[in-house]
Order: structure tokens, then C-alpha cells, then sequence
């Protein structure tokens, strides 16, 4: 059995940071595992540009985003293998993989860094009346189509769902001169980024329609006709409201999951809200020395803050590498509690004493909140207190967390976050 003192698994942005970082951390025998035939992940196919503010400081498309870290990669020298999948991943880090030119093989990792990216919501699970007729995309696949593949999936298209990669793709499709007539959303706000809302709808003059969804789809060969109708608070279709659109073509946008199988086979615990791992304040999950970070540990807005979590998992991977397991005492690991407002948070638990001088937590709200204020609570004495003049779904929040603060606090056994009204 061939081994590697850090396996990773995943090329895509979060894989590529992990592997940066953990070259730079000290690590000498790297492996990055991807499926496709190229790495950079994703980003290849999301030739918009938006991407790097944060990290570059300027504004790069996906491709030439993925690129940059792809250059660091190959400037380190680090060993990745394409057209690979990943069959399985034991509690041991033992890796099993496959390949055509390899057949299957297994790896022993010293550290293993979950980077499987996530994947769209099936139509299946949307429960949508009517044929399966010919097209009708999720929008990534269409995205895949449009960019990579230059086929035209329509001319005539309406959306259902109103993420990210939806609002992305009705500006796409109506450049290349097709015409969205709606972008439907089931909720009664948008599930991406208000700068998308206002850039690929308003810009365009595409109306979007909260608290509607698809209730019927015409034709039994392709496409030819959808209707949507307005949702009451439990989300069914309110009778009367019932609008029809003439259509070749029906996007889906309707969420992201993480890709988790591997994970859930491993044995490692799941976080049932974002359907990713839980993680200590080093993204170490549930089985030691496996780490995860980018969109199999949670989904992001922004790939900015997938790097920038992915290069604090390569080194924190590195470090369990060279300097040996470093299992917490219980007694010191402190729950995050998301409460009133605030779904969840990524790490859910810290140790303070092995967190570094300042910890971003990661979190979503469950709604859409106006001029709230986000507390941040050790037991329960308020230290933090944030006015936000908006907060939705859609967008990632976070709180800054000081070691110093959490390690003068005697007796802490609870830390909260919540949103309040005052």
C-alpha cells in the first residue's frame, strides 16, 4: 500500500488552497484526488467574473481564479491524479481509489482533507406535477452546456429557484440571446446574493417572482409550456394565482448539497442542517486527522472564504502531520450555540486553548431580518452586539471570536449566537 502524509480529496478551489497550505506548512508528500480531467473544479465552467476580491484583491473570472492556486500547485510540485474517483475513506485514513490507468488501489494518509465540493438539488426531490420532458436542466448543467460545451440548452426559458447559480445563469442565457421570461422562487426571499439580484435580474429587466413555484410542466417530448402559481406560508400553491409561461426550457436552482457520501461512510458526524461534517475550531471532523473545508463542510457564497477556510484546514492538517494527534480534553471543548434566528455554526465546538489568537465562525440566518443586531454570548454575558442593517438567507454571516476574551472567561462552558431585535 502506497502512503501519503496528507491525501486530498477534491481539485477543486478548496482542494487546491488545502494543498498550497499545506506545502507551506512543511508537508512533503501531497496527493490531491480528482474525478474530472482537469483540475480547478467548478470554477471552470463559471467564466463570470466576481471572483478574488477578497483573496487577489482584484476581479478574476472562475477560470482564471482556479488558475492561480492550479500555478501554486504546480510551482510546489505537488502530486495530483486525474479522472480519479474515490470509493472510499476508512476511519484508519485509509484511502481506497480508482482509476482506468490505475485500477484500484488504496493509499495510507496521514492526514486526509475532505474537498468534494457540493452538487444541485435533484428535481426529484422537488416534487414538480407533470411528464419528464426533454428540457428541462439544473443550472449548473445548463451553465455546463452554455460555457464548456457551446450548446444552446433553449430559447425560451423560465427558472425555478432564485440561487446563485440561477440569477447567474438567466443573464448568461439572455446574453446569448434567449429570453427568461421569470425566475420563479418558492420562499418569499431570494436564496442568492443581493448582488446578483440587482447584476443579473434588474440589470436585465427579468422579474422575479417570490413564494411561487412550478405547478405544472407541459409537453411529453420537450418542453413546451410551464405554470407557475403563487405559495401561501406552508408553501402550497395558493388557487387563482396560476400563471402560464410558453416555454422550451425549464432551469432549476433550487440548493446546493454538499457531497457527503464518502463522509457518511467514514463514520464521521453530519451537522443534519447544512448536511456537512461537524468541525472543532481546526475543521477537524468527528475521526481524527480528518479535516474538511469549502462546500463539502457548508455552502458558500463566495469562493474567497472557501480558500481562505481551505488554507486553514491544509495547515491545520500539516500540523496533526508532523506534530502528532492532539485530541482535546472534553472538559475544554466549548459548544457554539445558534439560536433564535441563527441556523448553525462551522466550527460547532472550540477548544480555546488550541484555536489561534482570532477564530472567524461561519453562520446563516433563517430568515430575512431588517436592522437586527447579532449577539455573540460566553454563558451569559453579552460580548458582542452587531447591528446589521439587513440579513438573509442567502448570504453567509460571521462573528470574529478573540482567544484572549474566551480564556479570561472563568468557567465557560457556553457560547451563543443569536439575532435580537435591540
Amino acid at each position: 500500500m502506497i502512503s501519503y502524509d496528507v491525501v486530498i480529496i477534491g481539485g477543486g478551489p478548496a482542494g487546491l488552497a488545502a494543498a498550497v497550505s499545506a506545502r507551506k506548512a512543511g508537508v512533503e508528500k501531497i496527493l490531491i484526488l480528482e474525478r474530472d480531467h482537469e483540475l480547478g473544479g467548478i470554477l471552470n465552467q463559471c467564466i463570470h467574473n466576481g471572483f478574488g476580491l477578497h483573496t487577489f484583491k482584484e476581479e478574476l473570472t472562475g477560470p482564471e481564479y482556479a488558475n492561480r492556486f492550479i500555478e501554486q500547485v504546480l510551482a510546489e510540485k505537488i502530486e495530483y491524479r486525474l479522472n480519479t474517483m474515490v470509493m472510499d475513506i476508512s476511519a484508519e485514513r485509509v484511502v481506497t481509489a480508482m482509476s482506468r490507468e490505475d485500477g484500484m488501489y488504496q493509499i495510507q494518509a496521514g492526514a486526509v482533507i475532505l474537498a468534494m465540493g457540493c452538487r444541485e438539488r435533484p428535481r426529484g426531490a422537488l416534487n414538480i406535477p407533470g411528464y419528464r420532458p426533454a428540457g428541462i436542466f439544473s443550472a449548473g448543467t445548463a451553465q455546463r452546456l452554455v460555457n464548456i460545451e457551446g450548446y444552446m440548452p433553449g430559447r425560451e426559458v423560465v427558472i425555478l429557484g432564485s440561487g446563485d447559480i440561477g440569477l447567474i445563469m438567466a443573464r448568461r442565457m439572455t446574453l446569448e440571446g434567449a429570453k427568461v421570461k421569470v425566475v420563479a422562487e418558492l420562499m418569499p426571499y431570494s436564496g442568492g446574493l443581493k448582488r446578483n439580484i440587482v447584476q443579473c435580474l434588474d440589470d436585465f429587466g427579468i422579474p422575479l417572482k417570490l413564494s411561487h413555484t412550478v405547478v405544472d410542466i407541459e409537453g411529453k417530448e420537450h418542453v413546451t409550456a410551464v405554470t407557475i402559481a403563487q405559495v401561501n406560508s406552508s408553501g402550497k400553491p395558493i388557487p387563482g394565482t396560476e400563471e402560464r409561461y410558453t416555454c422550451d426550457t425549464l432551469l432549476l436552482s433550487c440548493g446546493l448539497i454538499p457531497e457527503n457520501e464518502l463522509s457518511v461512510k467514514a463514520g464521521v458526524s453530519m451537522n443534519r442542517i447544512t448536511n456537512g461534517p461537524l468541525v472543532n475550531e481546526s475543521l477537524e471532523t468527528s475521526i481524527p486527522g480528518i479535516f474538511a473545508c469549502g462546500n463539502v463542510l457548508h455552502v458558500h457564497d463566495l469562493v474567497d472564504y472557501v480558500s481562505e477556510e481551505a488554507t486553514k484546514a491544509g495547515a491545520n492538517a500539516a500540523k496533526y502531520v508532523l506534530e502528532g494527534e492532539r485530541r482535546s480534553d472534553p472538559e475544554d471543548v466549548i459548544q457554539i450555540s445558534a439560536v433564535e434566528g441563527a441556523r448553525y455554526t462551522v466550527p460547532s465546538t472550540i477548544d480555546p486553548s488550541r484555536m489561534d489568537d482570532l477564530l472567524t465562525v461561519r453562520f446563516r440566518v433563517a430568515n430575512v431580518f431588517k436592522n437586527s443586531f447579532v449577539s455573540v454570548y460566553l454563558n451569559d454575558e453579552r460580548i458582542m452586539h452587531m447591528r446589521k442593517r439587513i440579513m438573509s438567507p442567502g448570504e453567509m454571516e460571521q462573528v470574529i471570536l478573540q482567544k484572549k476574551k474566551l480564556l479570561e472567561k472563568e468557567d465557560l462552558k457556553t457560547i451563543t449566537i443569536r439575532i435580537e431585535a435591540e
